[in-house]
């Protein structure tokens, strides 16, 4: 069958769904002034939007007899089919059985395809009519998106962890969904304040549902060391021990570790550690004297000023240190990169941050992963296959940004992550009480409308990689402060990373995101209520 891909359908989803809303928000009244969620989401009214979409037919709803019905041989479409049970079951009391598929009509069909190289490594096509809902892949990822496209397409109240009423019912129709971007990240700072392994797992829940596959975690400052190195223990019990304004920090076991990437995985999540060198390394510095050029090791610092610290660099004791560190991590983490930093290291001189890079990063090729860096990188020499991660700004010098685009024309990939569109701990507005302000106030609409791929002055489209959303956390120390600044941000970061150029409309996109305000409140997500968006009641 012919694949209708098309980004004109896009704008004509975008344009009917903007008559819709208007059209609900004029048909009864909701608390402040909201909209009142239609009864049937229209299909394709999700975050992020899909490729292509065609609604047809008559809806499917969801009953007491429905199944989930898997092929018998596939081990991973039964893993996807009991997530899926799992996350519908609570709301809609239904028991939602997965079984094997006997090819009987109804019910939710989840296929795993090997032959459908249309749909990439991550795509999915979804089919719903009356007798049922059919979900199509090549991979387990690309079903398990699928799955979060069905959740979406679902009543909010499915969120819920107690019974709802309903009805459950799906549009009709077909969705057949690829990603732009292949890395389509959100980053965690848990050493400035250190978060839980279970405070981890919500977070990675929450991106999951908008189809963001790498979770970035940031192990490593002037604040705290965050992981366990059994070579160097004194990196986390003593590196470990505080956090910003002087609170008691922690660590993750290496066993933890394990538990995190594991669960990620399970989310098709790829975990990503970061040990930032050879500047914001004050805990590990403290931890131990013969890692500074004088021997003397330095307190503990709680503080949130940047760029005094560094790695001597000049000590084969320094090498040993970055050896043993990655070595052990890089065997603690079964994906593709290790995030080495490389940022804002103010009390290294270039030449020695030069030879610093050229020593580390043969370090971890010889532990079997690929270098990222942020764009600092670009200014040494990039190893060959290496990702460079962009946090400027719009006004950053224009040297500094040629300097990653001759990397990027060389073959460097980039992850764009500029700092006044992404940076997740920027104040909405002035009167944001969490976050700063360095970067620029970063309301929802900055946080979507550009384009990665003509960001950057001189580089080739076919260099960006993806996108990440970093979430900095000086004055984020709970999960409800985590949820206030990533959302409703990281969905306009996840649309980016998704979603094709052609369908980036703002006035579309503000319409669909004013849908996902239900949801997030029924999943316990206190975000951020922008007055840049209608938002709905469900």
């Amino acid at each position: 069958m012919r694949q209708h891909r098309t980004i004109p359908r896009l704008r004509l989803l975008g344009s009917l769904l903007l008559v819709l809303a208007a059209g609900v928000a004029g048909t009864g009244a909701a608390p402040d002034g909201a909209a009142a969620a239609p009864a049937v989401r229209p299909l394709g009214d999700i975050v992020p939007a899909p490729t292509s979409v065609r609604p047809s037919g008559s809806p499917y709803t969801l009953t007491a007899r429905t199944a989930i019905r898997v092929d018998a041989d596939s081990r991973a479409a039964r893993r996807v089919g009991a997530y899926l049970a799992s996350v519908l079951r609570p709301a809609t009391g239904y028991p939602l059985p997965v079984v094997d598929d006997d090819e009987a009509r109804g019910g939710i069909r989840l296929r795993l395809d090997a032959r459908g190289r249309e749909l990439g490594d991550e795509g999915y096509r979804m089919e719903s009519g009356r007798q049922g809902v059919t979900l199509t892949a090549r991979t387990p990822a690309g079903l398990f998106h699928g799955v979060q496209t069905l959740r979406q397409q679902l009543p909010a109240a499915v969120e819920h962890d107690t019974p709802r009423p309903g009805p459950w019912t799906v549009a009709g129709g077909t969705i057949t969904d690829t990603p732009r971007y292949g890395y389509r990240g959100a980053m965690l700072d848990v050493s400035r304040h250190f978060f839980t392994v279970g405070q981890v797992k919500r977070y990675i829940d929450q991106m999951a549902l908008y189809k963001i596959n790498t979770l970035h975690l940031h192990l490593s400052d002037d604040q705290g060391w965050r992981i366990a190195v059994d070579s160097w223990p004194r990196l986390a019990t003593y590196g470990g021990s505080t956090q910003v304004g002087g609170g008691q920090g922690g660590f993750y076991t290496k066993a933890q570790y394990r538990e995190i990437v594991a669960y990620a995985a399970s989310r098709h999540l790829e975990v990503v550690p970061e040990i930032d060198m050879p500047g914001h390394t004050n805990a590990a510095l403290a931890s131990y004297a013969e890692l500074n050029c004088d021997g003397v090791a330095p307190p503990l610092y709680t503080g949130t000023e940047v760029g005094f610290s560094s790695l001597c660099v000049n000590k084969d004791v320094t090498y040993d240190f970055v050896d043993d560190v990655i070595r052990e991590l890089a065997a603690l983490t079964p994906g593709r990169y290790l995030h080495i930093g490389g940022d804002e290291a103010h009390s290294t001189s270039h030449e020695d941050y030069v030879a610093f890079m050229d020593r580390v990063q043969p370090v971890v090729a010889k532990y079997g992963k690929t270098v990222i860096g942020w764009h600092q990188l670009a200014g040494a020499r990039p190893a060959p296959g290496a990702l460079v991660q962009y946090w400027g700004l719009d006004r950053t010098g224009d040297a500094e940004k040629a300097g990653v685009a001759r990397a990027a024309q060389n073959g460097t990939g980039l992850i764009l992550s500029p700092a006044d569109r992404l940076y997740l701990d920027m104040k909405y507005t002035k009167d944001t009480p969490l976050g700063l302000s360095w970067a620029g106030y970063v309301e929802v609409r900055r946080a979507y409308d550009w384009d990665p791929g003509a960001y950057l002055p001189g580089v080739p489209a076919s260099a960006v990689r993806g996108v990440e959303a970093p979430l900095w956390t000086e004055t984020v120390s709970s999960s409800a402060h985590i949820e206030r600044m990533a959302f409703p941000r990281l969905l306009g970061a996840a649309e980016l990373g998704w979603s094709p150029a052609a369908a980036h409309d703002w006035e579309a996109y503000r319409q669909r995101l004013a849908g996902q305000g239900p949801r997030l409140e029924a999943m316990g997500v206190d975000f951020h209520r922008s007055p840049q968006v209608p938002w709905r009641t469900e």
